[in-house]
């Protein structure tokens, strides 16, 4: 494990401390570690998102309910093929 220094401002460490307190940490370490965890997961839910925007809009093609149809059709008939169902 690395170990890193960090300063920061008393009026920040002040806020960490009452919220340490509140949220019963035991220390800033543990603190810390867990605020940068969130912080990570919440950043790549941000950009798993705005992958997911980009894909929703990228097809100009329409798409009707006939061929919504078919498709369901045919991914059925190629399960039943896979499983021996037919």
């Amino acid at each position: 494990m690395e170990a890193i220094s960090l300063k920061l401002d008393n009026g920040f460490m002040q806020d960490i401390e009452k919220t340490m307190k509140q949220h019963r940490y035991t220390t800033k370490t543990e603190f810390i570690r867990e605020a940068i965890r969130d912080k990570i997961k919440q950043l790549e839910k941000e950009e798993a998102l705005l992958k997911l925007r980009k894909m929703y809009g990228a097809s100009k093609r329409k798409t009707t309910e006939e061929d919504l149809k078919k498709a369901r059709e045919l991914a059925f008939d190629n399960i039943e093929k896979e499983l021996n169902l037919q």
